[in-house]
C-alpha cells in the first residue's frame, strides 16, 4: 500500500499530542484517515504494540476533544510490510464544531483540514458550524464563550427563592447533554456582551442630552439597574379635589415593567447592537433590535397574538415570575393607560419593535411654570417632588452648611457632569445659590 499525505490523510510515525489536533480537524471537515507508524515521506516503521497505541489514542480523545467524538473514530490494525500500524479513521461529526478541551471552543481550540494541514478555524467558520449543526434559533446554539459564571443570576434566583444549580440549568436549557453552555446561557451569564443603552434628552427632541448609560452583564441585573433608572426619573404629579389628593406617576409603572421585559426577552440577539431607550420630558421610546416574527403582523400583536423569539428566555422569566406563559404584556400596557387621553404606540420595522408610552403629565408642565422673584421658594408641593438626588444634596448643606460640584458626585456616586446638572437644576429651581466663582465656587441653600 503506497501511503501519502493528502487533504483527508495524515502520516504519523509515532504518537504524539497533535493527533488530537488532527482528529478534531477531520471531524470537523469531510472525515478522514489518520495512520501511527507510518513516516511523513510514506515509509512504513511499524509499531512494537499496535493495541496498546489504538487505547493510548483513544484515551487521549475521550479527555481531551469536547463533544464527545469518540462513536466517529474506528480503530484498525493492518500489516505493511511484515510490520504493524494503526489506522483511525474518522467521520465527519455531527455535533460540530470539535474542538480542543484545554482550549475551547476558540480558534485555537477549533481546527479544520486546509490542504495538508491541520489549521485553526475562523470565528465566522466556528459560528457556520454552530449554525448548522444547532440551528438558527440563537439561544439554542452553543456558546462560542464557555468560561461563564452567574453571580447575578444566582442572585435574582435566590430572591425569587427558585432554585438555580446544574440540574435547573439543564432543565431551562443553559447546559446540553454534553455539559456545554449555550447562548441563552450566555444571556445570563455576568459575561453577557449584549447591552442596553439608555439616553436622557432634555425637551422632546435629541438636541440637547441630560445623561446617558449604558448597562451590561446578566439580562437579569440588565432588567433591575435599567427599571431603577427609569423609575428613579419617574415623577408623581398630586392633584387635589376637595378632601381628596390623587398621585399620579408620569408613566403607569406595569406600562415601563411590560415594555422593558418585551425589549429583554423579545429583542433578536443575532444581532450584536444595542437595545435602546430614550426618555424625553413627554415620553419614552423603547426600542429592541428585531421586528415581528416572520408571519405575524402588527395587528396580530394588538389583538394579543404572541409568537416568542427566545422561548427557551422566556421560559426562565415565567419560572422567575416576570411574565405570564402567554403574551400579555401589550395588553397590559394599553390597559394602563386606560382612562388617559395619551395612548402608547407601537411601531414595527423589519430589524426593530418600537413601543413609545407617554408622559401622562407632560400637559401639566407649561401649566405649572411660574415665574419665581430672587429668593423666592418653590412651594411645599415642588418640594415634595424633589429627586432622590436632590434630597441628599439639602441634607447634605444643612448639615454641613455647603457642597461643591465634586463633593456632590462623590456623595450622589454619579460623574461630575451629571453631579453638575443636578447642582444647575437646583439652583434654577431656587433650592441652591452659588457663592464663589471657578474653584472657590460653592452652594448653600437659598435664604
Amino acid at each position: 500500500m503506497f501511503f501519502r499525505e493528502s487533504e483527508t490523510t495524515e502520516l504519523k510515525e509515532y504518537v504524539v499530542d497533535d493527533i488530537k489536533k488532527e482528529i478534531v480537524a477531520f471531524a470537523n471537515c469531510d472525515g478522514g484517515k489518520l495512520y501511527i507508524g507510518v513516516r511523513d515521506d510514506g515509509t512504513v516503521v511499524g509499531l512494537d504494540n499496535a493495541d496498546s497505541v489504538s487505547l493510548q489514542i483513544s484515551n487521549m480523545v475521550r479527555d481531551a476533544i469536547k463533544p464527545d467524538v469518540t462513536m466517529f473514530l474506528h480503530y484498525e490494525t493492518i500489516v505493511e510490510n511484515g510490520r504493524d500500524i494503526v489506522a483511525v479513521d474518522i467521520q465527519r461529526g455531527t455535533d460540530r464544531p470539535y474542538y480542543l478541551a484545554k482550549k475551547g471552543m476558540r480558534p485555537e481550540g477549533v481546527y479544520v483540514r486546509q490542504g495538508y494541514s491541520s489549521v485553526p478555524a475562523t470565528d465566522a467558520a466556528i459560528r457556520r458550524m454552530i449554525k448548522e449543526t444547532d440551528g438558527d434559533r440563537f439561544e439554542a446554539m452553543r456558546s462560542l464563550n464557555q468560561d461563564l459564571t452567574f453571580r447575578d443570576t444566582q442572585k435574582e434566583f435566590e430572591l425569587r427563592k427558585t432554585e438555580f444549580g446544574p440540574q435547573q440549568m439543564r432543565t431551562l436549557k443553559l447546559i446540553d447533554q454534553d455539559g456545554l453552555y449555550s447562548n441563552l446561557a450566555l444571556l445570563l451569564s455576568d459575561q453577557c456582551v449584549h447591552t442596553i443603552k439608555i439616553a436622557v434628552f432634555q425637551g422632546t427632541d435629541q438636541t440637547v442630552f441630560k445623561d446617558r448609560r449604558e448597562f451590561d452583564g446578566s439580562l437579569l441585573k440588565q432588567m433591575n439597574e435599567v427599571y431603577d433608572f427609569i423609575d428613579f426619573r419617574n415623577q408623581t404629579r398630586a392633584t387635589i379635589e376637595k378632601l381628596y389628593r390623587t398621585d399620579v406617576r408620569d408613566y403607569p409603572e406595569i406600562a415601563i415593567r411590560e415594555a422593558l421585559l418585551n425589549l429583554l426577552v423579545h429583542r433578536d440577539y443575532a444581532f450584536s447592537a444595542s437595545a435602546l431607550i430614550s426618555i424625553y420630558t413627554d415620553r419614552i421610546e423603547f426600542v429592541s433590535i428585531g421586528g415581528l416574527m416572520p408571519g405575524i403582523e402588527l395587528e396580530d400583536v394588538l389583538t394579543g397574538i404572541s409568537v416568542c423569539r427566545n422561548q427557551n428566555l422566556a421560559n426562565v422569566f415565567y419560572r422567575l415570575h416576570l411574565i405570564e406563559a402567554y403574551g400579555t404584556g401589550i395588553s397590559k400596557i394599553l390597559k394602563a393607560y386606560e382612562g388617559t387621553q395619551e395612548k402608547p404606540v407601537i411601531e414595527t420595522t423589519k430589524n426593530a419593535f418600537k413601543i413609545i408610552l407617554p408622559n401622562v403629565n407632560s400637559k401639566y408642565e407649561a401649566e405649572n411654570k411660574t415665574v419665581m422673584k430672587p429668593g423666592e421658594r418653590h412651594t411645599n408641593d415642588t418640594e415634595r417632588k424633589l429627586s432622590d438626588e436632590e434630597k441628599k444634596i439639602l441634607e447634605y448643606v444643612k448639615t454641613r452648611g455647603s457642597i461643591t460640584k465634586k463633593d456632590a458626585a462623590r456623595l450622589l456616586e454619579v460623574s461630575d457632569s451629571t453631579a453638575v446638572r443636578v447642582i444647575r437644576r437646583m439652583v434654577k429651581s431656587n433650592l441652591l445659590k452659588q457663592n464663589g466663582k471657578a474653584r472657590n465656587t460653592r452652594y448653600t441653600i437659598t435664604e
